[in-house]
């Protein structure tokens, strides 16, 4: 079993899916000629031409429109963004457009394409790029919103994507592009949608995490179990659709609960884990449900404030000994 970074995962997942359908192309900045901003798309225009790996302008609107129009007449796009903080310039294609259509048009529409691209905090990127978008798209109705923390999960699970007609916001943190590195399976495989996973067992508290946090939480658990706190991590992997059964399932085992994540604390993922949480666990619970988010701030630049706005593992522990009596 082959290693590989969470970048080539993505990059064989598309490869992958292009050379298994001839329906699917891409679309996006520098995606061709530059092999991607992150070079996820490495090799692809000399495989599969220019016609199916397509660089366009700075115009986000314009070519996720485009995507949106492709879709519609039975292709199958991936519009990459070089950044999610720049898809907010296509926001009303991928809300007002992709998202409705197919409800819009009593089913007559199937709109089956990924919108895909970095997002999250990365190094001194300052607060106009350093946005963690997935609260905002899974508001939604009619999208689904994958954020996966490993390269095993993001090959899986862009592959799913690809193949779902519906359209899907595939969200990849910019900082584990090259850090992130795991066993790919060579062959043929699908991690399904909807579906959260459990990164390490444990019978104390649950950590409920996803992208990024899943390995600052797996962080936080093995400095935890030198404490004698034994912490379960659950990747979400999907935030819409959340997998409730298993947050559920694993809450009333352990009877304790934090929930991390990147972004800001109002209105995000985690405020709708513990509203799942104390509706259908209320009664499993010895200690009020912890949350873990980046301050309510804008992200500075400056290297020493980024990271104390920034949520890691020691956030993460010290939240788990609060739940668990420990401090």
């Amino acid at each position: 079993m082959p290693i590989l970074s969470y970048r080539e995962a993505l990059n064989e997942a598309i490869r992958e899916e292009m050379e298994r359908d001839e329906s699917i192309f891409v679309i996006g900045e520098e995606v061709g000629e530059y092999d991607g901003a992150y070079k996820v798309t490495k090799g692809l225009l000399e495989q599969f031409g220019e016609w199916r790996i397509r660089d366009a302008p700075i115009a986000e609107l314009g070519f996720a429109g485009l995507g949106v129009g492709a879709a519609m007449s039975g292709l199958r796009p991936i519009v990459e963004f070089m950044t999610w903080n720049f898809a907010l310039l296509a926001i009303d294609e991928i809300i007002n457009a992709a998202a409705k259509l197919h409800q819009m048009s009593g089913g007559q529409y199937n709109v089956p394409i990924v919108f895909r691209g970095p997002g999250g905090a990365a190094l001194q990127l300052a607060a106009q790029h350093s946005q963690s978008p997935e609260p905002w798209y899974s508001y939604v109705p009619g999208l689904k919103v994958i954020a996966p923390a490993t390269a095993k999960d993001a090959k899986g699970l862009l592959k799913s994507a690809i193949r779902d007609n519906d359209p899907v916001v595939f969200i990849e943190s910019e900082v584990m592009y090259n850090l992130v590195k795991d066993d790919v399976p060579e062959e043929e495989y699908l991690t399904p949608i909807g579906k959260a996973d459990i990164k390490r067992v444990g019978t104390d508290v649950t950590i409920v995490c996803h992208s990024k946090m899943v390995h600052q939480s797996l962080a936080a658990a093995k400095k935890l179990e030198e404490e004698g706190i034994d912490a379960e991590v659950l990747d979400l992997r999907t935030v819409r659709p959340l997998d409730v059964p298993a947050i559920i399932e694993s809450v009333k085992k352990t009877n304790r609960a934090v929930v991390a994540e990147e972004g800001w604390p109002t209105c995000n993922i985690g405020a709708q884990v513990v509203d799942d949480i104390q509706r259908e666990a209320f009664d499993f619970l010895d200690a009020p449900i912890a949350r873990v988010n980046g301050l309510d701030v804008p992200m500075p630049y400056a290297k020493n404030l980024e990271k104390i706005v920034t949520p890691n593992a020691e956030h993460v522990a010290e939240a788990v000994r609060h739940v668990c009596y420990r401090n």
